[in-house]
């Protein structure tokens, strides 16, 4: 057999810890960004910004509360290096959510170009966790889980259930801000549809 055709080699614990920090830094800073606007994700990202809106308490509290029941399902369909990872890529989220607004100042943002560019940084942040078999909990999990066990695409199966989700605000935000952050679930999740293939690239 070919070299090239010969199975590629795993994943160091270094390459794995540069991964979880940098993919979920790239989604923290399309978190806030869609945060200072106004507009939500989808799945358990969204229900947090669903639950902070509606209550005022942390983004980072609820998103965190809000993943603990889905590691069961990480760790006893995906395994447990599946799952730690998980519950760690959650916990960086959470705390970069927390910690980024502290460093940084937006002065002015449009709601659009935080769709667009929002989106594009939280799907280049789970592709880099999905391609470290990590994800940031919830829905990811259960995405992943189809995807490697019917072929199903990941990206397109996310798309429905984040649509649904942003969907269900129409009690707390403006039109408005619902269209903005339906596109940005869009761009997101086209992301992913795109990158993240069965076949073309797996996770190992």
């Amino acid at each position: 057999m070919p070299a090239a055709a010969a199975a590629p080699s795993r994943h160091r614990p270094h390459e794995d810890v540069q991964a979880l920090f940098t993919g979920t830094l790239f989604v923290g800073l399309g978190v806030v960004m869609f945060g200072h606007v106004g507009l939500l994700s989808g799945g358990t990202a969204g229900l947090a910004f669903l639950l902070h809106y509606a209550t005022g308490m942390s983004f980072s509290v609820w998103f965190f509360l809000i993943n603990l029941p889905f590691y069961w399902l990480a760790w006893r369909r995906m395994g447990a290096p599946f799952a730690l990872k998980t519950f760690a890529a959650v916990g960086l989220l959470s705390l970069w959510a927390y910690l980024i607004p502290r460093w940084i100042s937006i002065g002015a943002l449009a709601p659009g170009f935080a769709a667009v560019a929002g989106g594009l940084l939280v799907g280049a942040g789970m592709l880099m966790l999905f391609r470290h078999r990590a994800s940031l909990g919830g829905f990811n999990v259960l995405v992943l889980y189809l995807q490697e066990r019917f072929g199903w695409r990941a990206g397109h199966i996310q798309m429905g259930l984040d649509c649904a989700i942003v969907l269900t605000a129409f009690a707390l935000r403006e039109p408005v801000q619902i269209a903005w952050s339906v596109l940005g679930a869009v761009v997101l999740n086209m992301t992913l549809a795109i990158n993240h293939r069965p076949g073309r690239y797996m996770a190992v």
